[in-house]
């Protein structure tokens, strides 16, 4: 379980990382909350956005609806008999087609931010207005009939008007709300135009015919309709606007000639000039489309200003994610530093303790003499940050210091004691050690009796072997034995002779093949106590009928002795630990008391630069080679090795 838990949490293992995993779920809480405005903040820049695009292409739409109006009106009157329309029917069919030529290359800029019902709905509308192609053909051939001419225009402007329902904005209110006043306009405007038209082709022709009236009240109907609808919806100026297009002389004038429409409702003769009342009620229509122009553009303002507040208002948002992440994370950085910096300085503290402190304190305390007061301790840098938690730590870590260094130098101080003490009992055995073999070897020469004197023997070499041990008791304890000097130089047979002496078993040791070479009197003991360690180790592992052989050969400058037995051998990993102690590294007073002769080997070997080691002997057991250096030993002539 605990370790799917650090998995979980990655970072765990260290103070910064559970400073920025405690600081990382509220600060993600509060992002998340940032991100859900920031979210509705996008939401309605992107509706502004896609109402400023609708609201564009709503004025094309309108644009092109105006002129498939006055299209539909001169067509109209042409078709009631006014040839003089002609040739502003054929002008007007350009400005309509150019006005479609917009639409379409509005479309295409603005389609991706449409709703996908306004742009469907003004795919649907190319059908009806691809069918006024031939409509105008069966026009100019006269075959064309006025109703349904006049149906199949209306049918392209009712397309045009239905897409421009299709897809309005529900998000702003009030952009909302601009929208359908803008399309109750275009409705109204559209019953406007219709009327024009329709009226156009009855005042041309003199009177209604059937069913003509009918559509001139269903028309008016609708127009007022619209126009309630639109002032429930349009904005006080907007409502004035709209008030001054009714205003005009002209639309004064169309209304005279609306109530003379009304009085022909029996069919009875009209005397109404068609030009004037095309002039008139395209003025009108022209002063709706300037009002519908003026309610698109206000849509349009508040689009552009709401898609602003939004934007501003995702910008604070979005400012104030940066914030809050940035105070998270340096608050997190300044909380963990304060944490993680003292506890650094804990640990530096504490290696540096580990790897030097003591270590110098230790070697300080075994320096110091004895007599004398201890130096005084070093001064303890002051830690970084002040709260009481770190400060008990602190604390804590320099009392197990103290307490470390306290123990140390208790350790020190019976570790030279114990030193100073065997260094002190290897001495007086030594004293007398050496008294006893003199007392000995005046027995010796008194005696005369060979069984006596072959018990003197027996007690001499014990002695000696008793003293060697005592050196080497002085050896461990570093200290220099009571110089046993030899003037001048002394044969290597000599020095392995003497070696031999000092060991129990010395009947089993073969001095096999010792070149002639002699050493320098002042190295002599230390050699001899060397060779002996060397030769009562093999005498001890090798079966109690086999030789010890000694070897000594010259090997350039150097000259090497060799002690070979052929006994049970050691493992690889044992000879390199006696390799180690022979050349010195590790410590007697950790290693086992069965290792103390090789310390004493790599003791001497150090004082005399010799080389020791140990190798596997061919066959079976363990061959320990020296190798002495060459200002030690000196040449013997031929003739000299000779005799």
């Amino acid at each position: 379980m605990t370790s799917l838990r650090r998995s979980a949490l990655p970072g765990w293992n260290s103070i910064r990382g559970r400073m920025a995993v405690v600081l990382a779920v509220p600060t993600c809480l509060l992002l998340a909350l940032i991100g859900l405005g920031v979210a509705d903040r996008v939401a309605e820049w992107s509706a502004a956005r896609e109402t400023e695009a609708h609201v564009g292409v709503l004025l094309r739409v309108q644009d092109l609806v105006r002129e498939v109006q006055r299209e539909r009106g001169l067509t109209s009157g042409l078709l009631g008999g006014a040839e003089a329309y002609r040739d502003d029917v054929r002008e007007q069919r350009g400005q309509t087609d150019e006005a479609r030529e917009k639409l379409r290359a509005a479309l295409l800029d603005e389609r991706g931010g449409l709703p996908g019902a306004t742009v469907s709905a003004l795919d649907a509308a190319e059908t009806p207005l691809a069918a006024l192609t031939s409509t105008r053909v069966a026009v100019d051939a006269g075959t064309a009939g006025r109703t349904p001419t006049l149906n199949a225009y209306t049918k392209a402007v009712t397309a045009l008007i239905d897409a421009e329902s299709a897809g309005a904005p529900d998000g702003d209110r009030g952009i909302a709300e601009g929208v359908q006043a803008l399309q109750s306009l275009a409705r109204a405007t559209e019953a406007v135009a219709l009327e024009r038209g329709s009226l156009n082709g009855v005042f041309a022709a003199g009177r209604f015919r059937s069913g003509e009236y009918l559509d001139f009240t269903e028309l008016r109907a609708t127009r007022v309709a619209a126009l309630g609808q639109f002032r429930q919806l349009a904005a006080p100026d907007e409502e004035s606007a709209l008030d001054k297009a009714f205003a005009t002389a002209a639309a004064r004038r169309a209304t005279g000639y609306e109530q003379q429409a009304e009085r022909g409702a029996d069919g009875s003769a009209l005397s109404v000039d068609p030009a004037r009342w095309w002039a008139d009620m395209t003025t009108l229509v022209d002063d709706l489309h300037g009002v519908q122009k003026q309610v698109g553009d206000d849509v349009r303002a508040r689009a552009e200003d709401s898609g602003g507040a939004a934007t501003r208002e995702l910008a604070g948002f979005l400012a104030l994610g940066g914030l809050i992440l940035a105070v998270a994370c340096a608050l997190a950085v300044i909380a963990a530093r304060s944490i993680a910096r003292p506890l650094g300085a804990l640990a530096d503290e504490a290696d540096a303790v580990a790897g030097t402190r003591l270590t110098a304190a230790v070697r300080r305390i075994q320096d110091a003499d004895p007599d004398t007061p201890l130096p005084p301790e070093f001064e303890r840098p002051e830690l970084p940050g002040s709260a009481r938690e770190i400060t008990r730590l602190a604390a804590a870590l320099r009392n197990v210091e103290r307490t470390a260094v306290d123990l140390a130098a208790e350790q020190a101080v019976l570790r030279r004691n114990s030193t100073e003490s065997l260094a002190s009992l290897g001495r007086r055995n030594q004293a007398l050690l050496s008294r006893q073999l003199g007392l000995i070897t005046t027995l010796e020469s008194q005696e005369l009796d060979p069984d006596a004197l072959s018990e003197l023997f027996e007690l001499d070499h014990l002695a000696t072997r008793m003293r060697r041990n005592a050196e080497s008791l002085l050896v461990l304890a570093g200290e220099e034995s009571p110089a046993r000097v030899w003037r001048g130089t002394v044969a290597v047979h000599e020095v392995v002779q003497s070696a031999v002496s000092e060991v129990e078993q010395y009947q089993r040791v073969a001095v096999t093949d010792v070149e002639p070479c002699r050493v320098r009197g002042h190295c002599v003991a230390e050699l001899s106590h060397l060779l002996a360690e060397l030769v009562e180790n093999a005498l001890m592992f090798s079966p109690p009928k086999q030789p010890v052989e000694v070897y000594g050969w010259r090997d350039g400058g150097e000259y090497c002795l060799a002690v070979l037995d052929r006994g049970i051998g050691m493992t690889a990993e044992r000879m390199a630990e006696a390799n180690a102690l022979l050349s010195g590294r590790g410590s007697f007073l950790k290693a086992p008391t069965r290792f103390l002769g090789h310390h004493v080997v790599g003791a001497l070997a150090a004082r005399l630069g010799a080389h020791v080691e140990l190798r596997p002997t061919q066959g079976s057991g363990v061959t320990a080679f020296v190798a002495l250096p060459g200002a030690l030993v000196q040449t013997v002539p031929t003739a000299a090795a000779a005799r």
